[in-house]
Formats: C-alpha cells, sequence, structure tokens
C-alpha cells in the first residue's frame, strides 16, 4: 500500500510529531518530509523509510477499499511500537 500525503499528516497528528521528528525517525531531511506533505513527487524509498518511521511506532495505515468500521483510506494508532 503507498502511503498518501494525508495518512503521513494524520499519523503525525496522531503521535504529535513534528516534520523535524519524523524526519529524524526516517533518517532523512526535513525537507524531504515538507515535500512529500507538499504533494511533490518523491523517490519511492523516501516514502517508504517515512512509513516505517511510522509503523515501527505504532500507526497502522488503512488503504482505500480496505475493510474498516469507516469506510475510507485512513491511520490508526494502538498506541505500542510494531514488532
Amino acid at each position: 500500500m503507498e502511503l498518501t500525503v494525508a495518512q503521513c499528516r494524520a499519523a503525525r497528528a496522531l503521535l504529535g510529531w513534528t516534520a523535524a521528528e519524523v524526519a529524524t525517525a526516517a533518517g532523512i531531511g526535513i525537507m524531504t518530509v515538507k515535500r512529500f506533505e507538499g504533494g511533490q513527487i518523491m523517490n519511492p524509498v523516501s516514502v517508504a523509510k517515512i512509513k516505517t518511521a511510522l509503523t515501527d511506532v505504532g500507526i497502522s495505515f488503512i488503504a482505500r477499499g480496505e475493510m474498516s468500521s469507516g469506510g475510507g483510506e485512513g491511520v490508526r494508532f494502538d498506541g505500542s511500537p510494531a514488532d
């Protein structure tokens, strides 16, 4: 599943993280996070690093069309890091 800009922003909000904190966790530059959240086309490796960093701290991503009680794409935070 591809990470969307909206999911990235929502995940940051759930965690209370700044773009700088995401960048640090992902091992990328803050401008890379800002460019992604600004809707620019990104290197898939950078997007994967962002997604992995967020998943590692407990964020789950819901793809459009996946089963969820609310319907559309989104994020879920279970409060514990992924194994």
